[in-house]
Parts: C-alpha cells; structure tokens; sequence
C-alpha cells in the first residue's frame, strides 16, 4: 500500500476529526439518549449525568483507549511481531494480582486521594516488571526472547496466583475480583481522568521522544547496533514507558484486552510503519475504538451494562485468529 505523506495527513485528519464527533456523541449516548442541547442546558439531572458521569467516562474511555494503543505499538516494535501486546510482560497479571491480593485481605482506604485497590493493582504491576527485569539480567544481556519468555513464565505465574487467591475466598470477594479482571470504565468525577492523563501523558511523551529509535528497532537489532543505537538502553526506556501507561491504566480500569494489538495493526496498514506518522495515529485510533467499545457495552443491553474488557475480547479474538492465519501476521513488521 502507498503511505505517501499526503495520504498520512489526510489520515492523520480524518482521524482527529472522527476523535472530535466519537468524544461529542458518546456522552449523550447510554440508556437515556440526550439531546445535544444537553451541553448548553444549565441544571436539571440530564445537565448532571453529562458532566459527572457521561463526559469523565467518555474521557476515560479515549485516554485509556490511547494509552494501550501506544503501548502495544511499542511492543510490537521491540518484539518486531504484531502479535506482541501491552500485556506480553506480564504487565496486566501483576496489577490483577496486586489488586486480587487488597481485595481478598478485605483493605479499605485512599493515599494521595487515589483509591487503595488502585494502589494495590499500580504496585502489582510495578513489581510484575521489576521481576521480569530481574530475570531477563540474570539471563544475561536484553534481548528480545528473554524478554518475551520472561514475561509470559511471570504472567503465567501470576494468573495461576490469582486463580488460587479467588479459590480460597468468599464469594462476595471472588465475585469481586472476577469483575475488576473483566475490565470497566465505571468512573465517576474528574478524579480518575486527571489521573490517568498524567501516566498517559508521562508514556506519551516518552515514546514520542523515542520514534527514531522505534524505527531503528524495526530494521533489527544488529543493523540498529551499527547505526550506533544503544539497544539495551532504548529496550529499558521503552519498557518504562510502557509499564507507566499500562500499569496506571490498568489500576484503575482493570485489565482491558487486545486494544493493544488491534489498534496499531490497523493504523499501520493505514499510514505505514514509520513511527512519527504511526504513532499519533494510533493514539488517535486507540482512543476513538475504545470509546467506541464503551459505548456498546452501555447500551447493547441497557439498561444492564457489559464490562467493556468483554467488548473488547469478543472483538479481539477473531482478529487475532485472522492475525494469526494471515502470512503477513506471520512475518516481521
């Protein structure tokens, strides 16, 4: 496919101003349909559903949407294989775990004004990437394989963890546990979109600082080696990248699968896999497909409501078996 400049900034627009209607439209969208009148109206409860339940959750859903997006396109890129996910690490399994842990322990109580289950879950994942660091030295050097292998024995580990912890609790705590693992925008208030767009912010811009050398990751590590790149430092400053968005994601929405591996698959067949023009689209992208999820988890079965992690997954699953039987899903990016 052609990826000349000008079809990239078309895109890229086409993109923006998609993200513009998705963010506009979705608050008015849910079991009560709003006018758009809605956002002029001074009180009344429809003018308070909007602006303290719909638009933070809509927020919510784009920078979350955004962040796993990026995040994925970051794996793939160290991994050179568009199957890698932004839970390959096992990223998404220590936050599960921190917070399988705070809730079976009964734990109530908030620090710095963040809830403690998003502790509990931010520290999971943080531990969960300090151990797969932790293992990968004790292999020796950085490579990719040992990454990856790594990531996935502590994923593993932990979900086996996880599995047990629920197996010795109540059932009001294994009921618990089970719908956080599902994945949920349910937010209420400001609180958790300023949150959330500060560990968005923070990877954001570390990747983009990083786009040369997510090119150079492209053409192999021993041709990005003779270019003078520092490998082992790039893989690191990548890592936390991603482990910021992901692990601040994911403590406060729950794991929340396949974003990460559909959204820059996608934009790569739109614009190509140079990552100054693939990278805002994909944020774009990302955010726009998950609000969009959201909004059908909100209203497919109102006024009961899908965890979005479902939405996601049942998307997620035939697109990665079409990724997988694909030939080009088989080959380097």
């Amino acid at each position: 496919m052609n990826h000349t400049p000008r079809r990239k900034a078309l895109i890229l627009i086409i993109l923006a101003v998609l993200s513009l209607l998705v963010l506009l439209a979705a608050p008015l969208t849910g079991m009560k349909m709003l006018p758009l009148t809605t956002y002029s109206s001074e009180g009344g409860l429809d003018h308070e559903i909007l602006l303290n339940i719909r638009i933070p959750r809509v927020l919510t859903a784009y920078l979350v949407g955004a962040a796993l997006a990026l995040s994925g396109m970051a794996f793939q890129a160290i991994f050179r294989n568009p199957l890698a996910t932004p839970f390959t690490l096992g990223v998404s399994s220590g936050a599960s775990l921190g917070t399988a842990v705070f809730i079976r322990l009964g734990l109530t109580g908030t620090l710095l004004g963040i809830a403690g289950l998003s502790w509990a879950a931010f520290l999971g994942a943080l531990f969960s990437v300090t151990l797969v660091y932790g293992l990968t030295r004790l292999k020796g050097g950085f490579s990719s394989a040992t990454l990856l292998l790594a990531g996935v024995a502590v994923s593993f580990f932990f979900s086996s963890l996880i599995l047990f912890i629920q197996y010795i609790s109540g059932f009001t705590h294994s009921f618990r546990i089970l719908r956080w693992l599902m994945g949920s925008l349910d937010v209420v208030g400001y609180e958790p979109v300023r949150n959330i767009l500060t560990v968005v912010f923070i990877g954001t811009v570390m990747l983009l600082l990083l786009t040369n050398e997510l090119n150079l990751l492209l053409t192999g590590e021993d041709l990005a080696i003779s270019r003078g790149a520092n490998i082992s430092l790039i893989k690191k400053l990548l890592f936390v990248a991603v482990s910021i968005m992901v692990g601040g994601v994911v403590a406060f929405c729950g794991p929340i699968g396949f974003v990460g591996m559909m959204a820059p698959h996608i934009c790569r067949l739109l614009v190509g896999s140079e990552h100054r023009g693939l990278l805002p689209a994909t944020f774009l992208f990302g955010g726009v497909f998950l609000t969009m999820c959201d909004m059908l988890s909100r209203t497919l079965i109102a006024p009961a409501e899908i965890p979005v992690g479902i939405i996601t997954a049942l998307l997620g699953g035939p697109f990665f078996i079409w990724l997988l039987l694909n030939r080009k899903g088989r080959m380097e990016l």
